[in-house]
């Protein structure tokens, strides 16, 4: 049971935080690389919860959205290592783009 615990969390780590991002790359760029692989390439979901209009997500403060990318929470991972606050800001503004915020 251990053992099959610790597989799946490597495989959800794994899936969802794919190496480093270039220091200027686009907000949908550092999604599609770090985050599509969970939560869907047009953010409804899959491993992680859906990010898109609707979603419990979208009724989140921004501070939410970013602090839950740095720290992690739950199963995610903490992309805080991967991230600047620049990349940070591109990633959240166009997450809330998508939820039409």
């Amino acid at each position: 049971m251990v053992r099959r615990f610790v597989v799946v969390m490597f495989l959800v780590v794994s899936a969802c935080s794919i190496g480093r991002v270039a220091d200027d790359a686009a907000g949908d760029e550092i999604y599609r690389q770090l985050c599509a692989g969970c939560h869907g390439a047009d953010l409804t979901g899959g491993i992680g919860p859906p990010l898109g209009p609707g979603s419990n997500a979208a009724g989140r403060p921004r501070e939410f959205l970013e602090f839950t990318v740095i720290h992690g929470r739950g199963r995610m991972p903490s992309f805080s290592s991967s991230l600047n606050d620049e990349q940070l800001e591109r990633l959240v503004s166009y997450v809330r783009e998508e939820q039409g915020g």
